[in-house]
């Protein structure tokens, strides 16, 4: 078939050649078939007649019979049968015998395509930057002036996939057969191909194809210009990995992430492999030592990016690096300089010493370039890449791109760090302020979850705290300051100091709010005035009495508990919340609930609640939905809390405190309360009361202290508040004995002097006495005294 088409080619180009055969004395021996078609003459009108009469002006042409005939071409014009002049260009060769001359015409626009098509591939296949490639209907290779130009072209007579990929010369192929096919032209069409053969190069080639076609117009193949963009196409390559390194790397505060998005920008615009290491001491925020020579470098693996996604047997992320030998390439990564070293190298290192475990070598690689990732000129970690799968090696503009991208990375990895050191001293500071995650009292249990925001927020102000008070009363409190960071820590650390100190003077919730509120209101007025907008919080205090078995709740500005009671369903306490602390001006107003065995009560912060297109009253039953399915479940409170705090669907934008609370109340046989009037008479009849308690109680070890105690509470309500008089007997952890009376005179401790009768009463309870004090109700006091048990 090429065979065929090549000589259908040769008649078309000589089929409009008019050929004479010229005797001695200029007479018209032969005439060929062209010529009588190109002047309308027939052989038989021609020959044996001078040739001269064939010429417009009826004269010999200049050298046509001369002794040496004129080889050279010239214009002329001859005569055509119908009277018209045809413009041809004509040539005279000699033959072997003297006095025969072959006359050759072609018509001059034919003869003026041609030389204007000869000179055109003359000048393409001269050129050294542009490709020329002429192939056939076959796509094979007739004509190129490539061998001096360095793409993948084969020689005459090949095909592409004798130079190419398979892959690419099919895809290179089929293009090319379009435009034979179509005739639709391909512009400046940009191809990336691989060259067969070692080492396999990578190139881009800009192809312009257009289709050839014979003098009647049937396709004959395809002519194709290349020029070779490799470097336009690697120096755009290089320059969109750096954006990309821009925008990606860095996004995250979160040393891992940031070390992975590094990795995946790498692989695979860069290398095939990529992994980075970072030292141990930049994992918690911590700057690591200055180091120089080999040995154990303590890195370890952060990232590791394949282009399969596979290990490769490699070193894993979170797996501790092997130490290093001391080699020269080693101490120019610690001076901040990037390596490029082929695989020979690597395993050969210095007197046959390895530069690197070989589990740090994939089995494939080729090239490997190193840098390293340094802040103040300590080196924070290196950046690996290797090829396995492309053979062209690391070059400079490859170590230079590399060095680049380590140098942004550093930044964001020393931000990272610092954010990782910062981050733990506010956690640790807030962690430390807070209490005890749980407690278990004998009236109370709790579970405490302290939850810092995730995507990388500064962390806030949220609080909880579980109070112990007096007569085995605990004071719940949840709270949140306003803003973030250590300053919100500080100022919930202030808080929540204030809180206990007011919880211990036994207020009501709503009075101990109206006291912190005014604390507030004075940081604020302390604060400088661009910061004053800034200081506030919302809290809410939770007051529970086991002998009353009542919850007293009030609110500043917070979201209202939620109690789970006996049926399992949890529901919002109507709680009617007051202004944020330090906004002052309205009251607190208490809610009191009766709470019975095994209820729950769960005090949070808004982190809990924070979800996209979300209000709070939504968010508050969307969570009490959830309590009340693992209230009905059997989780237990840990359980619960840790279900509460980290099975969320998104992740909180703030951070999150919890309270969970199970009511443990007193069994009634561990209450023992009577009522006596104003009568000095009543001091023994209290004492055998008391006594008679203690004996039912086995704690007839404590009967002398309690009745000393008893004996000089009643009798000094007796003597300065009157009647009637409360005495009340508790026993939990600890034996609580309590005299009320309706007076609301301050108890005041002194010592009595040696010639005073009395004055000695409250000394002797302070001295028998773990501790003692009183607290005020709506009308008159209770001073109250606490025993250790016996053991």
């Amino acid at each position: 078939m090429t065979t065929r088409g090549k000589r259908d080619d040769a008649d078309g180009v000589l089929a409009d050649v008019a050929a004479a055969l010229i005797d001695e004395w200029g007479t018209v021996a032969h005439w060929s078939r062209a010529a009588a078609q190109l002047l309308g003459r027939s052989s038989a009108a021609v020959c044996g007649h001078p040739v001269a009469q064939l010429f417009a002006d009826s004269a010999v042409p200049d050298g046509l019979l001369a002794p040496a005939p004129r080889t050279a071409g010239w214009p002329a014009l001859m005569r055509h049968e119908s009277g018209h002049s045809v413009a041809v260009h004509c040539r005279v060769l000699p033959l072997e015998s003297a006095a025969l001359r072959l006359l050759l015409a072609v018509p001059a626009d034919r003869a003026e395509e041609s030389e204007q098509g000869a000179a055109l591939l003359r000048a393409l296949l001269a050129q050294d930057r542009i490709g020329l490639v002429l192939r056939d209907a076959d796509l094979t290779v007739l004509r190129t002036n490539l061998p001096s130009v360095e793409v993948p072209t084969p020689p005459l007579g090949t095909r592409l996939a004798d130079v190419m990929e398979p892959t690419d010369a099919d895809r290179a192929e089929a293009r090319l057969r379009t435009v034979l096919e179509t005739g639709e032209p391909r512009v400046a069409d940009e191809q990336h191909v691989r060259t067969v053969g070692h080492p396999v190069r990578e190139r881009s080639l800009s192809v312009t194809a257009v289709r050839t076609t014979d003098r009647d117009g049937r396709p004959s193949g395809v002519a194709v210009l290349l020029t070779d963009a490799t470097a336009q196409w690697l120096a755009a390559r290089r320059l969109r990995l750096r954006h990309r390194a821009a925008v990606c790397i860095g996004r995250s505060l979160d040393v891992r992430d940031t070390a992975e998005d590094i990795a995946e920008v790498l692989v695979p615009g860069l290398a095939d492999v990529a992994a980075v290491d970072l030292a141990e001491a930049v994992l918690v925020g911590d700057e690591p030592p200055k180091a120089r020579g080999g040995g154990d470098l303590h890195l370890r693996r952060m990232a590791l990016q394949t282009t399969d996604g596979s290990s490769l047997g490699l070193v894993r992320p979170g797996a501790v690096i092997p130490p290093f030998p001391d080699q020269p390439q080693l101490l120019l990564l610690q001076e901040g300089r990037t390596v490029v070293m082929d695989r020979a190298t690597v395993e050969r290192g210095v007197e046959g010493v390895p530069l690197m475990s070989r589990d740090l070598i994939p089995e494939d690689g080729r090239s490997l370039v190193i840098a390293p990732m340094t802040a103040r000129g300590i080196v924070l970690g290196f950046i690996t890449a290797w090829r396995t799968d492309r053979e062209e090696p690391f070059d400079q503009q490859d170590a230079d791109l590399l060095t680049e991208i380590a140098a942004h990375s550093s930044l964001s990895v020393d931000n990272a760090r610092r954010y990782t050191r910062e981050h733990r001293a506010a956690v640790t500071l807030q962690r430390r302020l807070l209490p005890a995650a749980s407690t278990c009292g004998p009236a109370l249990e709790t579970v405490g979850r302290y939850l810092p925001a995730a995507g990388g927020a500064e962390i806030g102000g949220d609080w909880f705290d579980a109070i112990p008070l007096p007569s085995l009363r605990v004071a719940m409190v949840v709270g949140d300051v306003i803003g973030h960071g250590l300053h919100a820590a500080a100022t919930m650390g202030r808080l929540r100091t204030a809180v206990q100190t007011l919880a211990d003077l036994e207020l009501p919730p709503d009075e101990l709010l109206t006291r912190l509120d005014e604390l507030v209101a004075r940081l604020a007025a302390e604060a400088a005035p661009a910061d004053r907008d800034a200081v506030g919080a919302t809290c809410l205090v939770a007051l529970y009495d086991p002998v009353a078995e009542q919850c007293t709740v009030a609110s500043a500005g917070h979201p209202p508990p939620i109690m789970a009671g006996a049926d399992g369903v949890a529901r919002p306490l109507p709680v009617q919340p007051g202004p944020p602390l330090g906004v002052g001006g309205l009251p607190f107003e208490p809610a009191t609930v009766r709470m019975t065995a095994d209820d729950w009560l769960a005090l949070y912060t808004d982190g809990l609640l924070t979800r996209p297109a979300d209000d709070v009253e939504a968010a508050v039953l969307r969570l009490a939905d959830r309590i009340t399915a693992l209230r009905r479940s059997g989780s237990t409170l840990e359980a619960a809390g840790r279900a509460l705090t980290e099975q969320t669907d998104l992740p909180a934008p703030d951070d999150t405190a919890l309270l969970l609370a199970r009511v443990r109340p007193l069994p009634r046989d561990a209450i023992g309360q009577w009522e006596f009037p104003a009568d000095p008479e009543t001091v023994a009849d209290a004492r055998s009361a008391a006594s008679g308690r203690l004996a039912l109680w086995g704690l007839t070890d404590l009967d002398f202290t309690v009745e000393l105690i008893v004996s000089e509470l009643v009798t000094n309500a007796i003597r300065y508040a009157g009647g009637p008089i409360g005495l009340r007997l508790i026993r939990g952890d600890v034996l609580v004995c309590e005299v009320s009376d309706p007076s609301n005179t301050q108890p005041r401790l002194r010592r009595a002097s040696l010639a005073d009768e009395g004055g000695r009463g409250l000394f002797l309870v302070a001295q028998l006495s773990t501790r003692w004090g009183s607290r005020y109700g709506r009308s008159g006091k209770t001073i109250w005294a606490e025993l250790a048990l016996p053991e």
